[in-house]
């Protein structure tokens, strides 16, 4: 992690650590690394979002990088535009599930992966040195508006078929997914019933589709009736689902039965997931010719590991789902037609929801100054060894110790000032032992540090 730099892009306060005159200069940072070619820019729907795009715009024309403005678009729309329009990167303005006073900025590959760690750490120095690419006024990019979303959904069509309607129950957080994921179901054939679908940059929920936030979507979909219930958080490249009791759908669970549908899609192969996922994926994948992968924490290490080994799908435990056959970006849009289609194979998800192995999983979030986390991880990692009976170690991120009937991972927040344990056990008591025992660990790490 940079000074910039985070574990999604850079994500920060409005006119307090990101102003538009760090958009400008992350624009002729990026110009600068390209050296010539064509970015595609989309935000999503927050109320800095123009301002920051225009600078940031402004800046990539200075460095004579040619520009393609597609607006008000959800993250997995601007993964998509790169490749539609053969542009060299991509950028997104988005603090994706981040309350409304903050926004961030997101860097795209031309093959719809984000920028890796390594690529940001170039931009970083670029930022950091202020030597900037400056073209003569007779070379300075040009900046053309498109519209890429017809394109997109015309796409999607080709690749989700539907044998009959359902009623969908859409939130959409007020955030982009807005502008595309209602109209995708419409042309699924589906009866859609929208909700916080006015893309106004006022949130009426918590913005991460998780259990406690779309209380209000459960609530829908049990008195519509509906089939399920589908919600993103302000970027659209996460989902959250409700099925047709009403109930959240654990991510957990979630995650497993998209893999599994996805091998029974495309075919056997390598699911690649993160270190925070838990046993159920491996003990329900197997048996349908699934292989998991683990990787380091966020989307772009998700999406290298795909690259690498060519697997058939790729998730984390937060509702990021990448789907290679259709793009590197991470897509709750694309993977909202999916559920549809699964649902529409398989049968209702409450029922395909029951077939999942369920464990006690928990997670807990320390407070740690961001400046004490290096030190606090050290201490952690040699306590963590000597203290729990544990077979592996998996240390790619963070600290993961498993056992075959639990496992703990401790993790710094790439995002913000805490310290993550999340641990999963087959019974309550197991796991509420190791949790204790693990908080008491960490919080004299960090007084330590």
């Amino acid at each position: 992690m940079g000074k910039y730099f985070g574990t999604s892009g850079i994500r920060e306060v409005v006119n307090e650590n990101l102003t538009p005159e760090l958009a400008l200069n992350v624009g002729r940072a990026l110009g600068t690394y390209l050296g010539d070619g064509t970015v595609v820019v989309g935000k999503d729907t927050r109320t800095s979002g123009e301002m920051l795009k225009r600078a940031l715009i402004s800046g990539l024309l200075s460095t004579g990088i040619d520009v393609i403005d597609i607006g008000l678009a959800p993250t997995p729309l601007t993964g998509f535009a790169i490749k539609l329009y053969n542009a060299d990167a991509g950028v997104t303005i988005t603090a994706s599930h981040n309350p409304p006073e903050y926004n961030g900025i997101k860097v795209w590959q031309a093959n719809g992966m984000a920028y890796t760690p390594e690529m940001e750490n170039e931009l970083e120095k670029i930022l950091e040195s202020g030597n900037f690419k400056k073209s003569p006024w007779n070379e300075i990019g040009t900046l053309r508006k498109a519209d890429p979303k017809g394109e997109y959904i015309r796409k999607a069509l080709e690749m989700v078929e539907l044998k009959s309607p359902y009623t969908v129950v859409l939130d959409t957080g007020n955030g982009a997914g807005s502008v595309v994921s209602p109209y995708l179901q419409r042309e699924l054939g589906n009866r859609v019933i929208s909700l916080n679908s006015h893309p106004s940059g006022f949130f009426v929920r918590k913005l991460e589709p998780n259990a406690r936030s779309l209380s209000m979507l459960a609530k829908t979909v049990k008195a519509m009736k509906a089939d399920v219930g589908i919600a993103h958080d302000g970027d659209a490249d996460r989902i959250g689902v409700v099925d047709e009791n009403g109930n959240f759908v654990e991510y957990e669970v979630m995650l497993s039965l998209i893999a599994g549908y996805m091998l029974r899609k495309f075919g056997k192969g390598k699911i690649v997931t993160t270190v925070d996922a838990g046993f159920a994926l491996d003990d329900y994948v197997k048996p349908l010719g699934g292989e998991v992968i683990r990787t380091r924490v966020g989307d772009v290490a998700v999406a290298d590991e795909l690259a690498k080994h060519g697997g058939v799908f790729g998730g984390e435990p937060s509702g990021t789902w990448i789907i290679p056959q259709w793009n590197l970006t991470p897509d709750g849009i694309f993977a909202g037609a999916l559920v549809l289609e699964m649902i529409d194979k398989l049968g209702p998800l409450g029922e395909l929801a029951e077939e999942v192995p369920r464990y006690v999983t928990l997670r807990k979030k320390i407070p740690c100054p961001n400046e004490k986390k290096a030190k606090a991880m050290e201490i952690i990692a040699k306590e963590a060894l000597q203290s729990f009976d544990y077979e592996r170690l998996i240390d790619i991120d963070g600290v993961r110790i498993e056992n075959s009937d639990w496992w703990i991972l401790f993790r710094p927040s790439g995002t913000e000032p805490i310290m993550r344990i999340t641990l999963e056990a087959h019974t309550e008591e197991k796991a509420r032992e190791l949790m204790e025992k693990a908080e008491g660990l960490v919080r004299e790490a960090i007084s330590r540090a």
